[in-house]
């Protein structure tokens, strides 16, 4: 597969401020002293894959082959490609004309990029602070990833109404907001954040349940930019699994390098 489309990379940096899925190994890698540098890469899938079990941080010799993704041209050109393959699915779709046509769009590491915060602390050679991170959430000064914007104002323009749907917390509104509109995003139909009653969902089953919301109020849901949970030909929708019609694009995965969790960063289309 060419770096083009390599599209189970990236790793999406998302904390347990966006509620994480634990789970359990399927087959067990040897142990950190034993991953050498040229292991890397199948370490690297093996986390992917939810092989690899959990992790408290990346095995030292593994930190710099991360880095050198994350701040290198691979990770750009990765998220270009799964955009324009978005785009091109877009541009397919037969609106209603009703403004009931939507696209869901998760925030980190999907419309915003947290790569500086990781750049300061080690791109996961550290054990994750939930403290610091949210002290960066509340700088709001997290960057658009390109890709994610140009795709985003497209939508639009397409006809389709934007809702976010992230994994943060109520509290964090105004610095989100914020972040956004500095990172170019405008005129989002609505921002769901996790409100009291949220709070210890999984990711799946809180963002299944807003999605349901949406559908419920009569919108029909063309495609979900970023975070599932699970790898999304088994992920759970407001109306049952995937089925036969739906398109479904696996983008990045930063987040399962730097995070005990299983975040797919991914495109469905329904």
């Amino acid at each position: 597969m060419g770096s083009g489309v390599s599209f189970l990379f990236p790793f999406l940096l998302l904390l347990s401020t966006i509620g994480y899925i634990s789970s359990e190994s399927i087959i067990r890698l040897p142990s950190e002293n034993d991953i050498s540098g040229e292991y890397c890469d199948s370490w690297r899938l093996a986390v992917e894959t939810n092989n690899a079990g959990l992790w408290k941080r990346v095995p030292e010799s593994c930190v710099q082959f991360v880095e050198d993704y994350m701040v290198g041209e691979r990770y750009k050109k990765d998220s270009k490609v799964a955009s324009e393959f978005s785009s091109a699915f877009a541009k397919s779709v037969a609106l209603g004309g009703d403004g009931r046509d939507a696209w869901v769009f998760d925030i980190d590491e999907t419309l915003l990029s947290n790569v500086p915060y990781y750049q300061n602390v080690g791109f996961g050679s550290q054990i994750f602070n939930e403290t610091s991170f949210d002290d960066w959430v509340n700088l709001a000064q997290a960057p658009a990833l390109p890709a994610s914007l140009s795709l985003y104002k497209e939508l639009q323009e397409l006809g389709f109404k934007v809702f976010l749907l992230t994994g943060r917390s109520e509290h964090q509104r105004n610095a989100t907001e914020a972040n956004l509109l500095f990172a170019g995003y405008r005129n989002w139909e609505r921002l769901f954040l996790r409100g009291s009653s949220d709070q210890g969902k999984p990711a799946t089953s809180y963002k299944s349940e807003k999605r349901a919301e949406l559908v419920n109020e009569g919108y029909r849901i063309h495609g979900s930019s970023g975070i599932s949970g699970v790898i999304c030909w088994v992920m759970q929708w407001p109306l049952g699994p995937l089925n036969s019609q739906t398109q479904c694009i696996i983008f990045l995965n930063i987040e399962k390098w730097l995070l005990q969790s299983v975040f797919i960063f991914h495109y469905c289309f329904l």
